[in-house]
């Protein structure tokens, strides 16, 4: 039997707002987290973007509303729009109740939303380094919440914000309603709820898209260095109609998109720096066909609601084996089959077998195409090209040309070959990129040159954080500039004898200069000093934040290296 919203007993304010905007069934997320969440319980709610579950949260939230001097609900997001898009969405349900809510994030002054707090608001929705500094300036009291929600809590994590989170937690009521929401439950996220949520319950929607039996995953092992040659080799030779990339960072998606163009392949780049009618428009050139390529992180990619795309690469692998499923599903839907391939550097094989164990199946080892295999390639698709032409025979200009140069003399095969040769000349801005031969062993990983032996790639951790190379790259490195384009080196006074460790130092800079996480790039750790990247263009935010620095205890400043 199909529930109503009307039998979920809101209060009548909320079901005239609900029906003025035309909602009659509840999604599944809707009907079951409702009901939970109006009893007080904790609850965990995992599901994806696109499922509804702002409503899920904002609607029992806003029916146990009651007027009073502090924010009774809090909502944390891991950046701004998701924060703008929530509390509108706050703001429809409870505009009969004349709720006041404010979202507030960085990059916006101060002013405005300092006023609005002291003149009074009822819900809160915000980013966590800007929930912790109108802490910290005394104009957000948050001793009155009653309900606290962390909203996609997967991408805080990823962005570096759980130290944040955490604190902001502690400074709210024991007796509060937690509610958390993720679309994937990675250990750290456990932890959080374990610290901080009272025998929560679950509700956990699967996507009926969300499967992996239609989806032929590939794995080619590779040099990091390698990774784009193997790209576009892989490019050459797969049938894509369309594709989308996965990489780590917004840095990294317009690097990408860039590198792909300039090797003839038109990409385009979708991250969280877009504004919602520049995002619409690469979407619609994609969803028309217009372009092919699409490189996205995991959180700009959330909503991407698109049935057709036959491939998905994993350029960089995600931290966490569900996130790798979640990736994947976006191709094979409908009814389709779709391809999912990974790039795996050498030392990162291991993870291969926890991705197996989630999707339940085996990925299969890829032999990366061959140079020869490449241009036999591309010759078969223009003689495919030319039956087809043959077969339609709607040429009958060219064949006066034809005509007209055998008058003069011409041999009708020279013709042909130089008219192929003409139709090739793109070709030759498309060479064939040499990818180094990669050793693999059953015991260690290995590669002729040796060209991933630690000269300032990134790589992941044994605990899946992002750090430098080991030992024996100290000397080689150069530590005054950044490998990655784009990206200036600072450092810190603090290393491995102060226990700092990666995620330590990507919390805190991204919390007190209010940058996402995801935007901070390599990190290196050596015994006194740790290095980090951080986009050029936020240089000058980050320094200014110096004397709020800190791990643990102990304060730090960065310095341009």
């Amino acid at each position: 039997m199909t529930t109503e919203f009307t039998s979920l007993n809101l209060r009548p304010e909320l079901e005239q707002a609900i029906l003025e905007l035309g909602y009659i069934t509840p999604t599944a997320i809707q009907s079951d987290m409702i009901p939970l969440m109006l009893t007080g319980v904790d609850v965990i709610g995992q599901a994806q973007t696109g499922t509804g579950k702002t409503a899920a949260f904002a609607l029992p939230i806003l029916h146990n509303f009651i007027h009073q001097r502090l924010p009774q609900a809090l909502v944390l997001a891991p950046t701004r729009e998701l924060a703008v898009q929530v509390a509108a969405a706050i703001n429809d349900y409870g505009k009969h109740l004349k709720v006041r809510v404010l979202a507030v994030y960085g990059g916006q002054p101060y002013g405005p939303q300092v006023n609005q707090l002291k003149r009074g608001v009822d819900i809160v929705v915000g980013t966590p380094g800007r929930i912790i500094d109108l802490m910290a300036r005394k104009v957000l009291d948050l001793s009155m919440v009653k309900t606290v929600v962390l909203d996609e809590a997967d991408e805080m994590l990823n962005m570096g914000f759980i130290e944040p989170v955490e604190e902001i937690l502690s400074a709210t009521p024991s007796t509060r309603q937690t509610a958390l929401f993720s679309a994937t439950l990675p250990v750290r996220i456990r932890s959080l709820a374990d610290r901080f949520m009272r025998d929560p319950q679950s509700v956990t929607i699967k996507k009926s898209t969300l499967t992996v039996s239609a989806i032929e995953q590939r794995y080619y092992i590779v040099h990091e260095g390698d990774k784009l040659s193997a790209l576009t080799n892989l490019f050459e030779i797969e049938p894509i109609t369309s594709a989308l990339i996965f990489v780590r960072t917004r840095v990294e998606t317009g690097q990408l998109a860039s590198q792909l163009a300039s090797r003839g392949f038109p990409a385009e780049a979708i991250n969280g720096d877009l504004e919602q009618n520049a995002r619409e428009q690469i979407l619609g050139r994609f969803r028309s066909g217009q372009i092919k390529v699409l490189v996205a992180t995991d959180v700009a990619a959330r909503g991407l609601d698109i049935d057709d795309i036959s491939h998905v690469f994993n350029y960089h692998l995600p931290d966490d084996a569900e996130v790798y499923v979640h990736r994947i599903g976006r191709t094979g839907r409908a009814g389709k089959t779709g391809i999912a391939i990974s790039l795996f550097a050498p030392r990162e094989k291991r993870r291969l077998r926890e991705i197996e164990q989630m999707t339940k199946q085996a990925l299969t080892l890829g032999k990366l195409p061959t140079a020869a295999d490449i241009h036999q390639h591309r010759e078969d698709q223009v003689v495919e090209q030319m039956k087809v032409w043959l077969g339609r025979g709607r040429y009958q200009r060219e064949r006066e040309l034809v005509a007209r140069l055998v008058e003069e003399g011409h041999d009708p095969m020279e013709i042909a070959a130089a008219a192929l040769k003409l139709s090739r000349g793109d070709e030759k801005q498309r060479p064939v990129a040499n990818v180094t031969d990669v050793v693999v062993s059953e015991s260690r990983s290995s590669y002729r040159g040796d060209r991933d032996s630690g000269r300032g790639k990134s790589s992941q951790g044994r605990d899946g954080r992002r750090e430098f190379g080991k030992r024996g790259d100290r000397d080689s490195s150069n530590k005054r500039t950044s490998h990655e384009a784009g990206m200036i080196r600072l450092k810190l006074n603090k290393g491995k004898e102060n226990g700092v460790r990666p995620n330590d130092i990507v919390g805190t800079i991204a919390h007190h200069a209010d940058i996402p996480g995801s935007s901070i790039g390599k990190i290196r750790i050596e015994d006194k000093f740790t290095y980090v990247d951080v986009p050029q263009d936020l240089v000058e935010k980050v320094l200014k934040h110096n004397g709020n620095y800190r791990i643990g205890k102990d304060k730090f400043t960065l310095v341009k290296s």
